[in-house]
């Protein structure tokens, strides 16, 4: 099975709320590499590689109700992975 990497923009109240290490938490949990990203405009960027399922888990729990902050909308792409990521860092 190929690793893949989703990117996904994160709207809403997410910046200043520990949105970044929840994130980066839930990720490493998962088995997951990348990092978490405040831009801003005000959105966090979430790039992540790993197989599909454990990506489509962060997503599903980047959606939900449990984060910190208040999400509005989750813009979410897929792509291989790059294998360019270590860890999982915010930034």
């Amino acid at each position: 099975m190929t690793d893949e990497r989703l990117t996904a923009w994160v709207h809403g109240q997410v910046q200043g709320v520990g949105f970044r290490w929840w994130t980066r938490s839930r990720a490493l949990e998962l088995g997951l590499v990348g990092h978490a990203t405040n831009h801003a405009d005000g959105r966090v960027l979430v790039t992540a590689e790993g197989p599909r399922e454990r990506l489509e888990a962060l997503l599903a729990l980047l959606r939900g109700d449990r984060t910190p902050g208040t999400v509005t909308l989750v813009v979410e792409s897929w792509d291989g992975a790059r294998g360019d990521l270590t860890g999982f860092v915010e930034r």
